[in-house]
């Protein structure tokens, strides 16, 4: 299907050629003519699956240019905010409306002096709504088309009190879409609330994942994830790589040492000031910068083109964030390869990843690189080692060498000062014995133990790392 089977208005057609937009992604073909009939709608729809054409087209096709606020959109995060307000300004290019941001962490005259020369479309996060409709800076009176934009991440954020405030101050006499990345019990109670009779868009879960996006996972303990993150931006060079960490301090540790190896890469999270998060985010867009790493909250909103690899440095508890993190690549029909770091610990986050997004995500290795490493690979026992902290190893030692258990504990912790209950099971063979030391101690073994004979043969130690099941 074309765009011209569903959007009759000129100008909105002249705008969407200039964007380069092909053909209208499946919540657009579903919803544009459903929303230009004056129908309520909730559409299941996660970040780059084309939403905010989906409400933006209809809604500038039926707005009047008289510098009114007819249309609010409402969104969890300032980046959003301005997101959809540029896309609204883009498709509007020929209609001449004009939409404006509205924020914290932005002046608020700034956005008041821009409401105040008029505008008909207002795209705001919930605290600074209410902020300029308490001041009387806002007037909705006007106002007939609402949208409650990644509903689910603003009932997440605690923003469900201040969405029913802002509702119940708009027009009843309006027609509102919701979108939100999943439908739960919650958002259906606030749309009978608050909508009339909504027809329903619902992705297929299997839609959910990305299908042009490579997804694998590559078993790396915690103190090698620096060593295989840097052999894959050596090895497979990315146009644009988004990388995702847990904390905000992760961020910033990792951030700094990208940049002290000389890569192009910025840090963002809540913690930056608006400036500092326009100026990384702008640096990202115009390529100066290749290489950005984010938390899920600062990154959940951003529409970024061409982001080539999507890298999970922590791979998240919640499949619905392993969902939104991947969306962020092989968007608009192009590829894009999405790596997942899970450690020993983290086996079972896979599978529940797969389960949800009814997708599978492939084992791989860690790229091998020509030349120097930038970090080295380290010794990581806690991947080698089982809950109790034991970790396997053989010796070349055994029967036919005359060992026998008490003579290697003996030996054990005289040469290397382990102590017996730091030592687990024990198989004596004819020409080797395995055994289990604790990983506190375990290293400090592998260092030592070779320096010594045993029945006047030198002592070979060999980490078992097939007998550790990942």
């Amino acid at each position: 299907m074309q765009f011209i089977n569903i959007v009759k208005n000129p100008s909105i057609l002249k705008a969407i050629s200039e964007l380069e937009w092909e053909e209208p992604t499946p919540v657009q073909e579903r919803g544009i003519p459903m929303a230009s009939d004056g129908i309520d709608l909730m559409a299941q729809a996660q970040t780059g699956t084309g939403k905010t054409g989906a409400f933006a087209i209809p809604i500038i096709g039926k707005l009047e240019k008289n510098g009114k606020i007819q249309c609010l959109v409402v969104v969890p995060t300032r980046e959003l905010a301005v997101q959809v307000s540029e896309d609204f300004a883009d498709l509007s290019k020929y209609s001449g409306h004009t939409p404006v941001a509205i924020y914290g962490g932005q002046s608020i005259n700034i956005q008041v002096a821009k409401l105040r020369k008029g505008v008909e479309c207002v795209v705001g996060t919930p605290g600074r709504v209410m902020d300029l409709m308490r001041r009387g800076e806002l007037n909705f009176g006007n106002v007939r088309f609402v949208v409650l934009d990644e509903a689910d991440r603003m009932l997440d954020m605690g923003f469900v009190d201040d969405i029913e405030w802002i509702l119940g101050r708009v027009p009843k006499s309006r027609q509102t879409m919701l979108f939100s990345a999943t439908l739960p019990e919650q958002i259906r109670d606030l749309a009978k609330r608050y909508m009339r009779n909504p027809r329903e868009i619902i992705i297929s879960q299997d839609a959910l994942t990305v299908p042009n996006a490579e997804q694998v996972y590559m078993n790396v303990g915690r103190k090698n994830k620096l060593w295989a993150l840097c052999r894959i931006l050596d090895g497979e060079r990315p146009a644009r790589a988004m990388i995702f960490c847990s904390t905000k301090r992760m961020v910033d540790i990792l951030s700094g040492k990208l940049k002290g190896y000389g890569y192009p890469a910025d840090g963002i999270h809540g913690d930056l000031t608006q400036a500092a998060r326009d100026k990384v985010m702008s640096r990202f867009r115009t390529g100066k910068t290749r290489i950005l790493i984010a938390t899920d909250v600062a990154a959940r909103g951003l529409d970024i083109e061409d982001v080539t690899h999507v890298i999970n440095y922590d791979i998240p508890e919640n499949p619905e964030d392993y969902i939104h993190r991947i969306g962020r690549t092989a968007r608009a029909g192009k590829v894009g390869k999405a790596i997942t770091f899970v450690t020993k610990e983290e086996q079972h986050l896979v599978k529940a990843i797969e389960g949800f997004g009814r997708t599978r995500i492939h084992e791989d290795d860690v790229p091998e690189t020509k030349g120097r490493e930038t970090v080295r690979k380290r010794l990581d026992l806690d991947e080698y080692a089982d809950h109790f902290g034991m970790v396997p190893f053989e010796l070349n030692l055994g029967k036919d060498d005359g060992i026998d258990m008490m003579g290697l504990l003996q030996f054990l912790e005289r040469k290397s000062g382990i102590r017996e209950n730091l030592v687990g099971a024990i198989e004596i063979g004819d020409k080797s014995t395995t055994l289990e030391i604790h990983k506190s101690v375990a290293f400090g073994a592998m260092k030592d133990l070779p320096r010594y004979k045993l029945s006047n043969k030198k002592v070979d130690v060999t980490i078992l790392r097939d007998r550790i099941k990942r």
